[in-house]
């Protein structure tokens, strides 16, 4: 059995498909998004974060340290990252939890034992289980096996993804989840690859691909002015959502936010860290009435 890299789970889950939620987000992602709100889930290996507002010196984190990687300074705790073996004993004696271990390696016995625990909240609440991420389609063994479980009790399935994988395994994936939350960044492929590291070419034929099946799909945007407010850019995901089988009118807008600022700041990252602006009213207004024009259902949250 699989075991999947997980950095955390979230109970009572609202705003990641119909219902009460166990979202369930895997650490690891093959995009690379300069605005990403997230950025502790994007590397594929185990990470550590420091808060030093949380701090109060007790030393505990260095006697305890096996490979003395950590120093005492007037700023906090610093690591030496090429010493440091990412064991997790700072954050175990932590009192304060000031260190935070991110990737837990899971299996998916484990997994299933503590969404079952949610059973009587997702039979309540007409809701279920939601695999996000970081990419979840980069642990797709695992993410398969745990779909196919959770069919096996009924949970309503959503993945959470960018649909950037190969077309095998997101169509495997479509025909064991009811429901996709895909996220269109950004249209204009040249920008597309310049700003998250990929193309949106695979992304686009896998979304083509499993339009023609029985799964719904809401899309998402990530709205960031400058980047992909544009009536042009507006209008050309719209006909792109136009072009694909089935019913797919539903657009959700996810205004920018700079919550990742202190992510990287406590990822000891602030040069990976890039600004941008919070979009006006008026902006989402305005891809609103565009999207409407269109005939697609825009929305801003989700």
């Amino acid at each position: 059995m699989s075991t999947g890299l997980i950095f955390d789970i979230k109970k009572y889950a609202i705003n990641d498909g119909p219902g009460i939620r166990l979202t369930v987000f895997f650490k690891g992602c093959n995009l690379a998004c300069q605005w990403c709100h997230n950025p502790e889930s994007i590397s594929i290996k185990r990470q550590k974060m420091y808060n030093d507002s949380k701090c109060i010196g007790s030393k505990k984190c260095l006697d305890n340290c096996p490979n003395d990687a950590l120093i005492l300074t007037e700023n906090g705790i610093v690591t030496d990252v090429n010493a440091c073996n990412l064991c997790g004993k700072c954050a175990e004696v932590c009192p304060t939890k000031a260190f935070e271990m991110l990737g837990e390696f899971k299996p998916l016995d484990n997994l299933m034992k503590i969404i079952d625990n949610e059973a009587v909240f997702f039979d309540q609440s007409d809701g279920g289980v939601t695999f996000s991420g970081g990419e979840p389609l980069m642990h797709a063994d695992y993410l398969i096996e745990a779909l196919k479980e959770c069919g096996k009790r009924y949970y309503h399935r959503v993945v959470d993804t960018t649909a950037f994988s190969s077309l095998e395994t997101i169509v495997e994936v479509a025909d064991n989840t009811e429901l996709f939350l895909i996220d269109l960044k950004l249209m204009d492929d040249v920008n597309h690859k310049k700003l998250t590291g990929v193309s949106n070419q695979k992304i686009h034929r896998n979304i083509t691909e499993i339009a023609k099946k029985d799964v719904d799909i809401i899309f998402r945007v990530p709205v960031i002015p400058g980047v992909n407010t544009s009536d042009e850019n507006t209008i050309a995901t719209a006909n792109f959502m136009n072009s694909l089988a089935g019913n797919r009118d539903v657009i959700n807008l996810l205004p920018y936010h700079s919550i990742a600022e202190n992510k990287h700041k406590k990822l000891g990252d602030l040069e990976g860290f890039t600004s941008f602006k919070e979009p006006t009213e008026k902006e989402l207004e305005r891809m609103i009435a565009v999207y409407e024009t269109y005939g697609i259902k825009a929305s801003v949250g989700g």
